[in-house]
């Protein structure tokens, strides 16, 4: 089962957000309690190779607390000791499979990785929502080497959702988009500019909007391989009927660091970076979210 547990942690590796978790339960509780064997995947962060910091016993142990049994961490995603793990297992029990993308094969959705994942596995659950829009191994490769693979519950719940609010949604729409890259939402960006009424982008990728018209961003991350396709945006939403919205001014720090000295300004400097939207956008913002029938985030 493929479930989205990139939660937040604090400096101890405690979880400080359990939401995602929770929401994973009712498919979980299905699984085990009709006798099958719950064999979890996820990723947490962004490591380059094995991470301390950001193994998954942890979330383990938070599911075990929620879910009222024990869940046992498994060592590895892929292995025999991991199938020795496996075939340890009985009715009922629950395993979670160590950070897939401490494996680079995991991203790239390298063909004898994804088998060696499928391996464990006779069904194949995706409950991964957040995740499902990346062809990785542990979303689609698997689904290669496994006959049945089906949505769990929150899939099911997201997706009703997202039908609801994009064919009948109250107006005003309001879509708002954020998150660090743009290309993998440019398919989604063209769709709710023809169907929203307001369209919010924030987050990293708000810069690569802000730059590719003309406006200072510092160094602010970016995705300068989009510029082209988020000055096209701009220029669709002045052509259009949907209100797009960016940030008019930030919180700014010279470097990413957590005791950094910040700044709030119109217009960031160079070499600064953007960490946030300043108090005039958050208020620009609250007052187009407060009017929607329909927000979308």
């Amino acid at each position: 089962m493929r479930v989205d547990y990139n939660v937040p942690t604090d400096a101890d590796g405690h979880i400080a957000d359990d939401t995602r978790i929770r929401a994973s339960l009712p498919t979980i509780r299905h699984v085990v309690e009709h006798g099958g064997r719950a064999i979890l995947m996820s990723h947490l962060g962004r490591p380059k190779g094995v991470t301390e910091t950001l193994r998954l016993k942890p979330v383990a142990r938070r599911l075990s607390e929620l879910l009222g049994q024990e869940v046992q961490a498994a060592v590895d995603c892929v292995g025999d000791e991991v199938a020795r793990q496996v075939a340890d297992m009985r009715d009922g029990d629950c395993l979670m499979l160590e950070n897939v993308r401490f494996y680079g094969e995991e991203t790239a959705n390298d063909e004898i990785f994804a088998r060696a994942l499928a391996a464990s596995g006779d069904i194949y659950v995706n409950d991964a929502f957040g995740s499902a829009h990346r062809a990785h191994a542990s979303t689609e490769g698997v689904t290669q080497f496994i006959d049945v693979c089906v949505a769990g519950f929150l899939m099911q719940k997201e997706l009703e959702y997202l039908y609801t609010a994009m064919a009948q949604p109250r107006r005003p729409f309001v879509v708002i988009l954020g998150g660090a890259k743009v290309s993998d939402k440019i398919a989604v960006t063209r769709r709710f500019l023809e169907k929203a009424d307001s369209v919010i982008i924030g987050g990293g990728m708000a810069y690569t909007f802000l730059k590719s018209s003309g406006v200072e961003t510092g160094a602010s991350l970016l995705d300068t391989d989009q510029l082209d396709f988020a000055a096209e945006v701009l220029e669709s939403a002045d052509a259009g009927y949907t209100q797009l919205l960016l940030p008019t001014d930030h919180i700014v720090a010279e470097q990413l660091e957590a005791d950094a000295s910040t700044e709030t300004v119109g217009e960031i400097p160079p070499g600064w970076i953007g960490l946030d939207i300043g108090p005039e956008t958050r208020m620009r913002f609250a007052v187009t979210i407060a009017a929607a029938g329909t927000i979308l985030w």
